[in-house]
């Protein structure tokens, strides 16, 4: 990044963040520090009661900047693959010939919404570390990058 790009992206947060006010209402504080994950190429995890707004600000954020967005909804019987995709096997009808292709799950995505992360299983939890630390998904010995930027939001309710 230039030192131009980031006069440009400072110039435009704060109309990034007029955008987002528009519909989150008193979560300056929040929406702030979510601000500093994306840019900084980080990751986040809000935590909160239900109606604090968690999922509306980071579909609010999807919106306003514009990125591909996926949700996933966690829940105790979800999967690995669920995230991260899986192979499928194809057969070219032409040559009768079969091969496997791999089909990306919703992780492949600018900005995701790992929704309710608490209610999954510590293994399904796992599958985003790699996600996470590396940028890229292995799926059967093959490294799959994702989109950049990448930014997961994580939300948890304490409750549960």
């Amino acid at each position: 990044m230039t030192e131009q790009d980031v006069k440009t992206l400072l110039a435009k947060l704060p109309l990034l963040k007029a955008e987002i006010g528009k519909v989150i209402v008193g979560q300056s504080q929040v929406l702030d520090e979510v601000l500093v994950a994306l840019l900084a190429g980080g990751h986040a995890l809000l935590e909160g009661v239900p109606g604090l707004a968690k999922t509306l600000l980071v579909r609010t954020l999807a919106s306003a900047t514009d990125l591909p967005f996926r949700r996933i909804q966690f829940t105790p019987d979800l999967m690995p693959t669920d995230i991260l995709g899986t192979e499928v096997l194809e057969e070219d009808h032409g040559t009768g010939h079969r091969s496997f292709k791999f089909n990306p799950g919703p992780i492949f995505a600018s900005l995701v919404l790992a929704d309710e992360i608490n209610r999954t299983p510590p293994k399904t939890q796992a599958a985003l570390l790699e996600a996470m630390q590396e940028g890229h998904v292995t799926y059967a010995g093959q490294e799959h990058a994702l989109p950049r930027p990448f930014f997961l939001l994580a939300t948890q309710n304490p409750i549960e």
